[in-house]
């Protein structure tokens, strides 16, 4: 392949692949589902073979490109006139918490910790799970989050009184996230495991392994999410 030839495959490719993309739609990466992700990485796959493999020919490139864009559209169309076809390609919205109970077996099913559905929480600014009434784990993987009641706020003064007791922290601080206990927090409240057990004593929960998730709020008050099969 001469200059001359890699200059017009360039040229083809990236007129195609404009036209293409145009053609098929435009929307923002933020609301690209799986499907159109996966579409747009083979759209760019196909013009890479166009332009560097001279095995593949101009015109093959061009039909490889037309025929995949093609189906793009006609996958997107269905996708809009039919429901079926959305629950089959995109599946459904899952609630991860409900009625303020974190879903374990959901959790697990939308390969998701309770470290990523704290951030997915922090940067809906909820730093505390007992503030969430239900949560949606959207199609695209966003957070749909219903707050529960507003509380009554903690001013700034009523946190500096707190630290300075040494008794409460500025925001909630994990404790217990999966069933395991989180020994580096504990430490950093002048805790330990036996404060910890004694506290879930007075929850009327007899041993560590009946917890999925606890935190220490602002206020002090110790939230407890509950195994599952605890609770039944």
């Amino acid at each position: 392949m001469n200059q001359y030839e890699l200059i017009l495959r360039i040229a083809v490719g990236f007129i195609v692949l404009l036209s293409m993309a145009r053609w098929t739609g435009r929307k923002e990466i933020s609301q690209m589902t799986f499907f159109n992700l996966v579409s747009a990485i083979a759209f760019g796959s196909i013009a890479a073979a166009l332009v560097v493999n001279p095995s593949v020919s101009i015109i093959n490139g061009i039909i490889a490109l037309l025929g995949w864009a093609a189906v793009t559209v006609l996958t997107d169309q269905i996708h809009l006139k039919s429901k079926k076809a959305r629950k089959l390609l995109m599946g459904d919205p899952v609630i991860v918490i409900k009625k303020g109970k974190i879903l374990e077996d959901v959790l697990k099913q939308t390969r998701l910790d309770t470290d990523s559905l704290q951030a997915r929480l922090r940067e809906k600014s909820i730093f505390s799970l007992s503030d969430v009434d239900y949560a949606i784990f959207e199609t695209d993987g966003k957070l749909s989050v219903m707050k529960k009641e507003p509380k009554q706020a903690v001013t700034k003064s009523d946190l500096n009184i707190a630290m300075s007791k040494g008794d409460f922290v500025p925001l909630s601080t994990e404790l217990v996230a999966d069933g395991q206990v989180n020994d580096k927090n504990l430490a950093k409240m002048n805790k330990d495991q036996t404060w910890l057990d004694d506290q879930l004593q007075h929850a009327g929960i007899q041993s560590i392994d009946d917890v999925f998730y606890a935190e220490v709020q602002p206020d002090g008050n110790l939230y407890i999410d509950k195994r599952e099969d605890f609770l039944h």
